[in-house]
């Protein structure tokens, strides 16, 4: 593959024809032509500007809220875990932190930072990229929130940096990049405070996660948005829709918004489901629930 012998002389690491069940929570998922590792972001740059500008390039991190189907998924997938994931204290209260960063680490190396606010990331499963990406939240709080300006790359590895004005930013959404660009960092204003306490706040926050979500079960986190003033869950519980399986995918019976693999599903069982679930609630409820949970690849 031509994309593939140019770029292997780059310091990341390179698999091709790789399975991508085992970067996903959800344990399925078929295969990326290239997978890229990239060992920085100035390595990531360098990539960016080998590749052919008709490649598509997909971005994966902890593979939390994303279902990639069995066919998988073609051209190149930039693999962000355990990479790209450094954190910095800027000033006393700001913090800079990598795209493939997770969600928990920052909460965590804030409150060691004696900065308050960031508590409500620990219960978000995934990376700050993921994050940022879909404006997540979790106890009343929202990333973008706390975001001052945010750094980007293109499908060319051109580097800029945007302050949080020139997105438009909505519940689960944020709008605003151009085509073929992509959130590469962030920067987060804080507030100073008792870091003990943070960390008390974290603890509980990671009980009450443990106590009322399938943990331990290859899930996506929640499939689908609350609609205004009102929860997916209750809407899917209201109709008696826990323990719905279809093939090996299940509605979990701890938690109505969240879809379990119970051991061999396939990606078609997941998406099958999910739409089986958001067909139930609209003719039994008059709503339509829009998905949290993003879906890509091809099918098989």
């Amino acid at each position: 593959m031509k994309t593939a012998q140019k770029i292997e002389m780059h310091r990341g690491a390179l698999e091709k024809n790789v399975s991508l069940a085992r970067f996903t929570s959800w344990k399925v998922g078929g295969s990326a032509d290239v997978l890229y590792r990239p060992a920085d972001l100035l390595d990531l740059k360098d990539f960016l500007a080998t590749l052919e500008k008709d490649t598509p390039i997909t971005w994966l991190g902890r593979g939390t809220n994303v279902l990639v189907r069995d066919g998988g998924i073609r051209g190149v997938v930039i693999l962000l875990q355990g990479c790209l994931d450094q954190l910095e204290l800027l000033e006393p209260t700001t913090m800079r932190a990598e795209v493939g960063a997770s969600c928990v680490k920052l909460a965590r190396s804030s409150a060691a930072k004696d900065l308050v606010g960031a508590e409500f990331l620990a219960g978000i499963p995934g990376t700050v990229g993921g994050a940022l990406a879909m404006n997540s939240g979790a106890y009343g709080s929202e990333t973008w929130d706390f975001v001052m300006h945010v750094e980007t790359i293109d499908r060319f590895g051109e580097l800029r940096t945007r302050d949080r004005k020139d997105l438009c930013v909505g519940y689960r959404s944020v709008e605003g990049l151009e085509d073929d660009e992509w959130f590469v960092a962030a920067v987060f204003k804080f507030s100073a405070g008792d870091g003990e306490q943070a960390r008390n706040i974290i603890r509980k926050l990671l009980h009450k996660r443990n106590v009322s979500q399938p943990v331990g079960h290859q899930s996506c986190g929640s499939v689908f948005r609350n609609p205004e003033n009102d929860h997916a869950a209750r809407l899917i519980d209201a109709c008696k829709l826990k323990g719905l399986t279809v093939g090996g995918a299940q509605v979990s019976t701890k938690h109505a918004n969240f879809i379990i693999n119970a051991g061999d599903a396939t990606a078609s069982d997941i998406e099958g489901l999910i739409l089986k679930v958001r067909a139930t609630v609209e003719n039994e409820c008059g709503i339509s629930l829009q998905r949290e949970v993003k879906i890509i690849g091809d099918v098989a």
